[in-house]
């Protein structure tokens, strides 16, 4: 009986599979579009508590850093120092994470192509100063893929507004959903 039901199985399996691939589609490609977008944080030393001061690339979530939920689940967070705002990336604040921002200039937002490969350009624990004018490239924490395999997503973003004396962070946005890929174009594009 359990022969018979693993060959059935298999057959099943055998001719999805076969029907896939005979339609000429890959079950493994992501299709996407890219698809900035602004979001607003706050820098950490508001006065305010319970602000969006951090971001999540991947899920184009802002976070409350001070929630406990937010479990350190974030890419960077936006803070004042020496009179600027600073991205930071986790490593900055305590958090254990492999996240790093690498800015990359002389390169407009929609120009960047291709998160840098250089692994050394990447600040995983030191204030990255903002400024208008320069394109940052995101390398996100790990996090499980679509299929169970460790990821780390690529992503850009500028500043839009940078407002010192409010301590307000606007930008612009995009990433990529391909696990590892420091593509930030969709496929085709």
């Amino acid at each position: 009986m359990s022969n018979r039901m693993t060959s059935g199985s298999s057959a099943i399996l055998l001719a999805i599979a076969l029907l896939l691939t005979g339609c000429g589609d890959d079950p493994f490609q992501i299709n996407w579009e890219e698809n900035p977008t602004e979001s607003t944080l706050f820098s950490l030393d508001r006065q305010e508590l319970n602000r969006p001061a951090a971001f999540d690339m991947l899920q184009r979530r802002r976070v409350v850093v001070e929630d406990p939920q937010s479990r350190g689940e974030w890419d960077f967070a936006v803070d004042r120092l020496g009179g600027q705002l600073v991205l930071l990336p986790p490593r900055a604040l305590g958090v254990s994470s492999r996240a790093g921002i690498a800015p990359v200039r002389g390169v407009s937002f929609d120009d960047l192509r291709d998160a840098p490969s250089d692994s050394t350009l990447y600040v995983t624990q030191d204030p990255v100063p903002l400024e208008y004018g320069v394109t940052y490239a995101v390398r996100t924490r790990e996090q499980s893929g679509r299929f169970g395999q460790r990821c780390r997503y690529y992503g850009k973003l500028e500043a839009v507004d940078l407002n010192v004396d409010e301590g307000v962070l606007i930008f612009r946005h995009d990433t990529s959903p391909e696990c590892n890929s420091r593509r930030l174009y969709p496929p085709g594009g």
